[in-house]
């Protein structure tokens, strides 16, 4: 049966390993984001792997009047409507202290962008009676950390958001599958200090192949952040507290 991804924030690195690794299979690809010239590149990319579409779409996830057009766009193709979001943005926790008013746009990529995104989608794949959805949160959605907690409650939304929308599309034969990174090798944690166990993106988006077929609902990549989180979440918060991780 054909299938065709919608990758959203398709220009980050594990997106595009995502990308590559579908193409391959001969899936279809829509790769959406800001960045069209490299998009461009990365659909030509994925057409010469064997993608049976690779088109390049403008996708911003503060801008929620464009969402339906990509759905629509979607809508065109045959087959099982999937769809991976890698949007989120993190700005340091220091910026966010000194300004508050990035908090809503750190939401709104990381958490209510996405959310609208697949609201609109969902229709569509419960019409088609399938598809995948791919949600890339993080492991500070676990628990708020003194280092990013904003960013983190971000995610911690979407992770429940994903579990409500995965309760929804498995009773029309849909799947989600919830994603929680540790530290990746991503434009989002190059300087960033304390760094440690960072994984490639290819190793995340074998992950993420390896969780879809499965039907698996959350997965931790690589897969020892499911025992350093399990840790990090049964701190005592008096002593915790007071820690700084």
């Amino acid at each position: 049966m054909t299938e065709t991804w919608i990758i959203l924030g398709a220009t980050s690195s594990m997106a595009r390993a995502l990308a590559r690794a579908v193409a391959a299979r001969g899936d279809g690809v829509l790769l959406a984001g800001r960045d069209m010239e490299d998009l461009k590149a990365l659909a030509a990319d994925c057409a010469l792997r064997g993608a049976r579409v690779a088109e390049a779409i403008a996708f911003d996830a503060r801008k929620p009047n464009g969402f339906k057009k990509i759905v629509d766009r979607a809508a065109r193709e045959e087959g099982m409507i999937s769809a991976a979001v890698f949007v989120g943005s993190m700005p340091p926790q220091s910026e966010i202290d000194a300004d508050p008013a990035l908090i809503e746009g750190t939401v709104n990529d990381s958490f209510s962008g996405p959310a609208m995104f697949l609201q609109t989608l969902a229709p569509l794949m419960e019409e088609r009676g399938g598809g995948t959805v791919v949600g890339v949160g993080s492991v500070a959605g676990d628990r708020g950390r003194i280092g990013n907690y904003v960013y983190g409650a971000a995610k911690a939304g979407f992770h429940t958001y994903l579990s409500g929308l995965r309760n929804r599309l498995t009773r029309s034969g849909g799947h989600v599958v919830t994603v929680k990174p540790g530290f990746v090798d991503t434009a989002m944690t190059w300087g960033i200090e304390g760094m440690f166990l960072v994984a490639p993106p290819s190793k995340v988006a074998e992950d993420i192949l390896k969780a879809v077929e499965k039907k698996k609902n959350v997965i931790y990549t690589p897969f020892f952040w499911r025992y350093i989180m399990l840790i990090i979440r049964h701190i005592p918060e008096p002593i915790f507290k007071k820690m700084s991780i």
